[in-house]
């Protein structure tokens, strides 16, 4: 529960800051959202392209054949004649002839003062060229202050309209136009500007496809020759609260930011579109059917010439290729959006994947925790993928996967303390009790081991006899405790060992049990045979307490009444019981209750009425598996309990492992049982007077193994006999506990 309302403050916690990151502060995150988006488009890798789509390039061919950068302007107007010769559609400028033709003869003799009057001037043959063909120009906007003063607006045959206009737009607003010369300029029906602004890592991502200068709001270059290829006069820009919503052509819908801005949606690194070499047009060696009715851009791919950018896919890819790419998404109505329900699900997004985070940490298992974690975070990128790449919508990836897995961290982390915590509680409670195996699976076993349940254990009680007479000889406490150490010792082991589980040490005696807090496979063997080999273990240990002088006064008691040092009564029983964490706040143990351990202790307290070492029940005896030495010792009703039970007294092993713990051999142990529970039988048929001279004969025998028990039912048969019950069951009433 402690670990539940934890990781939910923390979900909550995490929630609300990426909601607010995402809502305030997307200048922070947009960069690590673009990078996602970049390597999107490098899975998809290539996709075929508009084959309407041809770049003219002024490459390295072109500059050995034709001569260094900047040619002469009639070198360009052949160029464009000849594209126009060829039957290109229409044909975009990415150059800007910004200052006069030095080279142009006119010039030149206007330089020298020589009489320059009706001299071919190269200006004015371009501008003739562009007038005669389908040219749309070229120009730039410095977008900042250069410190030159802005002069002349661009050429623009465009109708802007602008709905729902808010008072302040979004729209970039450059300093200047760096335009054509005026008799170029004039010349053209039109033209558009073609300025890229990479985003803050220098990546171009997005094209602004409008911007307002001087109030007026101009095309730029792509949008301007689609909107000529396709007849349509007016450009309309749609607002709405945020800024931008979309821009129309027509009936096409072109989506944008807020900025006006559209995300441009690569083909492929470069050369993904149709390259002709300038020089090949220039001097007509290209076939026709290549340009015929094609859209056309003629720019620069050389390095040289400065006009490299970076983009996802490419890291110098030419300027001219992403307008091309440009004219593509807007021909085919390719494009890449982030509608304003977009902004919905991403909010949810970060919500709901929290929450599903949130449970996943609720598992116990952190494997399976980080399986499942693993194929969300795969499946969210998955599903983003398909949306940009398939449907052309733009989903925030970025901050649901910081929200997931900053989540999924820390509250692995959380999980990872407590359950340091719970496992260090676990130790305090059973390091003494069980064994490391047991321990080990304790630990794996989840959040549910120490709580209270019903399962059927076997209980053990062992007692130490004499332990008053013990104490009152021994004197010093140091050496009773040193004595009771030395005992509980191997006790203990054979107990943790056998798979059992000590519960407490009461003074001289040991309760324990089998089958909690997990499963233990033949329980009922395991704790006689570790009640067994208790008792065997015994004659090893009161041989080496008799060596020891610390014990000197407990050792010469013992030898006094020829007894053994240390001599236990074990009970055993086997039912179902109480098992978990008990106590109070403070202070609390995991132990077992019930009645199945209440007869367990009377159990034990029976063996000194019955002269036996170890008492089992009936339940326990049923259960067992392995051959033991029986010998039934009563069927009673103990105090406390209406229930007769059986009750049977364990020997040894059968056959016996190593010395046995009787002084008679076992062929003789068998022969005497096997008359006892002759005799036991007649006893039980009421049949009094022959069941009582069986026991005193087995009395009188010199080799037995349990006198006491001879004289009990000697004790017995005589008393029916004197008084005759009328209903006799064989059940013996015990009004005490032992």
């Amino acid at each position: 529960m402690k670990k539940t309302v934890l990781l939910l403050l923390v979900t909550i916690g995490i929630i609300f800051s990426v909601m607010i990151s995402y809502q305030r502060y997307p200048a922070f995150f947009m960069p690590f959202e673009y990078r996602i988006k970049d390597m999107m488009f490098m899975v998809r890798g290539e996709v075929k392209s508009d084959d309407r789509i041809i770049i003219v390039d002024i490459d390295e061919k072109s500059l050995k054949e034709l001569g260094q950068w900047p040619w002469s302007r009639d070198k360009i107007a052949h160029l464009l004649e000849n594209l126009r010769d060829y039957g290109a559609a229409i044909i975009g400028i990415d150059v800007v002839f910004a200052e006069p033709d030095n080279s142009s003869p006119k010039r030149v003799l206007q330089k020298l003062g020589i009489e320059h009057e009706g001299v071919i001037d190269f200006d004015e043959v371009l501008a003739r060229s562009i007038a005669d063909t389908p040219t749309i120009l070229g120009y730039v906007f410095a977008v900042t202050d250069d410190g030159i003063t802005p002069s002349g607006t661009p050429k623009s045959q465009a109708i802007i309209i602008e709905k729902n206009k808010p008072a302040e737009s979004y729209l970039v607003k450059p300093y200047r136009a760096i335009l054509n010369i005026d008799a170029i300029e004039q010349s053209a029906y039109s033209s558009g500007y073609f300025n890229m602004i990479p985003d803050t890592d220098g990546i171009v991502r997005n094209v602004p496809l409008v911007m307002q200068y001087e109030g007026v709001i101009y095309p730029s270059l792509s949008l301007e020759m689609i909107r000529i290829a396709m007849e349509e006069s007016r450009i309309t820009v749609e607002y709405d609260e945020r800024g931008v919503s979309h821009i129309a052509l027509g009936e096409k819908i072109i989506p944008t930011d807020f900025f006006g801005r559209m995300m441009v949606n690569y083909h492929g690194p470069q050369k993904s579109y149709r390259y002709i070499s300038a020089a090949d047009v220039y001097n007509q060696k290209t076939d026709p059917t290549e340009l015929e009715g094609k859209i056309v851009l003629l720019g620069t791919s050389s390095v040289g010439l400065l006009d490299l950018r970076s983009t996802p896919l490419d890291s110098a890819y030419p300027g001219v290729e992403v307008h091309a790419n440009v004219l593509d998404n807007l021909l085919n109505s390719d494009f890449l959006s982030k509608p304003i329900w977009a902004v919905g699900v991403d909010q949810l997004s970060i919500i709901f994947l929290s929450a599903i985070t949130f449970g996943i940490l609720l598992f116990s298992s952190a494997f399976t925790a980080f399986v499942i974690f693993f194929t969300l975070d795969m499946g969210l990128i998955a599903t983003h993928y398909y949306m940009m790449m398939q449907q052309g919508i733009l989903l925030n990836t970025f901050l649901p996967l910081v929200a997931m897995n900053s989540l999924f961290v820390i509250g692995q982390m959380i999980n990872y303390f407590l359950e340091i915590r719970q496992k260090e509680m676990i130790k305090g409670k059973f390091a003494s009790k069980v064994s490391p195996a047991v321990m080990n699976d304790i630990l794996s076993s989840g959040d549910n081991v120490l709580a209270g349940n019903e399962r059927e254990i076997t209980i053990f009680f062992s007692d130490m006899r004499n332990f008053t007479n013990i104490s009152e000889v021994l004197g010093n406490p140091k050496h009773l405790i040193s004595l009771l150490n030395t005992y509980m010792d191997p006790m203990s082991e054979i107990i943790i060992k056998s798979g059992g589980t000590v519960d407490k040490f009461i003074g001289d005696a040991i309760m324990a049990y089998w089958n909690a807090p997990l499963d233990v496979d033949n329980h009922t063997d395991k704790a006689v045979q570790a009640a067994l080999s208790q008792l065997h273990r015994l004659k090893s240990l009161n041989a080496t307490i008799r060596l020891n002088p610390e014990f000197a006064n407990v050792v010469a008691m013992a030898d006094q009444k020829t007894l053994p040092i240390i001599d236990i009564g074990i009970g055993i029983n086997t039912g179902l019981a109480i098992v978990g964490e008990m106590g109070s706040k403070g202070r609390s143990d995991y132990t077992v209750i019930g009645d199945t351990i209440n007869l367990g202790s009377r159990l034990e307290s029976l063996c000194k009425y019955y002269n036996s070492k170890l008492n089992i029940s009936e339940f326990t005896k049923v259960q067992l598996k392995e051959n033991y030495i029986f010998r039934f010792l009563d069927l009673v009703t103990v105090k406390g309990k209406h229930e007769p039970i059986e009750i049977w007294q364990i020997h040894d092993f059968d056959p016996p492992r190593g010395e046995t713990l009787y002084s008679v051999s076992t062929e003789e142990l068998k022969e005497e049982l096997r008359r006892y529970h002759e005799a036991i039988a007649l006893y039980k048929a009421a049949l009094f007077d022959e069941a009582l001279a069986l026991f005193k004969e087995m009395d009188a025998m010199e080799s037995k193994t349990n006198q006491l028990i001879y004289r009990i039912y000697i004790e017995r048969c005589e008393y029916y006999l004197d008084f005759p019950p009328v209903s006799f069951n064989g059940v013996f009433i015990h009004t005490t506990k032992g």
